[in-house]
C-alpha cells in the first residue's frame, strides 16, 4: 500500500506535470472507484483544471478551480501513472482523466477511491486523522506527549492512522528496525531513551523514503527516474540477512498485519 513517501512523491511531481491545466475529457471504467453518477461525475469534473495538489496522511487532494475536490486513496495495489495513449501500462484502467493528449490514469482501484468532494467533506474526511509525522511543528516533545498514557503494541500504534497520519505497515517495520525496538513491544515499556530513538528512526526513514522517492515500483510517467527508489532494509525480506547483524529476518502477524523485524538486535 503506498504511504507517506509514496504519496508525497507523487504530489511533488504531479504537480509539475498538471497543475494549471485543464482536463479535457473524464473515463470511468469502474464506477465503485468514484462516489457520485458518472454523469454528475463527468459533468463537474471535466473542463476544469487542476489548481492545487495537496497530501493529507495517505490521500491526495486535487483542488479544482470550482472549489470542489477529487479526494484520492490508492488503498492497497493502487498506482498511477501519466503519458499519452500508447505509453500507458498494459493494464485496466477504472478511471482517466485526459489532458489534451495525455492522461492521469488510475490503476489497481479495485479498493482505492477517487472521489468527488466539497472542501468542507475533505476536511471531514480528515478530522479523526492524527499528526503529520514529518510536520517541522511535530516535535520530539509532542511526538512523547502523544505517546504518554497509550498502550498496545508499538507497531500496532504507528500504524494507527489516528495516531499518527500517513504510516503504514511497510515503513512501520523500517522505523522500528532502524529504533531496534521489536514491534510487539508495548509502548507503556519503552524508555525516555527508546522513545527519543523512535521518534529519530521515523524521521530518518521517512526522510529517506521522501529523498528515494519511495517503494513504488511502477514510474509515474515515461521516463521517471525518481519513483521506487527506496529499498527495504527488512520489510518484505524475510530469510535475508539483517543489513546491521546478519541475522536472518523474520515474519510474523501482529494485529493482523505481516511483520518483518530482525530477533537479535531489536530488543
Amino acid at each position: 500500500m503506498p504511504e507517506l513517501p509514496e504519496m508525497e512523491t507523487y504530489k511533488t511531481l504531479l504537480s509539475s506535470l498538471i497543475i494549471g491545466k485543464k482536463i479535457t475529457d473524464v473515463e470511468i471504467q469502474r464506477e465503485k472507484s468514484i462516489n457520485v453518477p458518472v454523469d454528475r461525475f463527468t459533468m463537474q469534473v471535466a473542463n476544469q483544471s487542476i489548481k492545487t495538489i495537496t497530501r493529507r496522511a495517505k490521500h491526495l487532494v486535487f483542488q479544482l478551480q470550482d472549489g470542489s475536490c477529487l479526494l484520492l486513496h490508492l488503498m492497497l495495489g493502487g498506482w498511477m501513472f501519466f503519458g499519452k495513449e500508447e505509453d500507458k501500462p498494459d493494464r485496466t484502467i477504472q478511471v482517466k482523466l485526459s489532458f489534451g493528449d495525455q492522461h492521469l490514469f488510475f490503476i489497481g482501484l479495485r479498493l482505492g477511491y477517487l472521489h468527488l468532494l466539497s472542501p468542507e467533506m475533505v476536511d471531514e474526511e480528515f478530522g479523526k486523522l492524527g499528526p503529520e509525522p514529518i510536520d517541522p511543528h511535530f516535535s520530539i516533545d509532542a511526538f512523547q506527549q502523544l505517546m504518554q498514557n497509550r498502550k498496545g503494541a508499538i507497531k500496532t500504534t504507528l500504524i494507527n492512522q489516528e495516531v499518527l497520519a500517513g504510516i503504514g505497515n511497510g515503513y512501520s517495520d523500517e522505523i522500528l528496525w532502524h529504533a531496534e525496538i521489536l514491534p510487539d513491544k508495548k509502548i507503556n515499556d519503552l524508555d525516555n531513551q527508546q522513545v527519543t530513538r523512535l521518534y529519530n528512526s521515523m524521521q530518518f526513514i521517512l526522510q529517506r523514503g521522501l529523498k528515494q522517492g519511495g517503494y513504488m515500483e511502477n514510474p509515474l510517467y515515461k521516463g521517471d527516474g525518481k519513483t521506487g527508489g527506496y529499498q527495504f532494509y527488512v520489510h518484505a525480506r524475510e530469510g535475508e540477512e539483517c543489513p546491521r547483524c546478519r541475522a536472518p529476518i523474520v515474519i510474523e502477524e501482529i494485529s493482523s498485519r505481516k511483520t518483518y523485524f530482525c530477533q537479535s538486535c531489536q530488543h
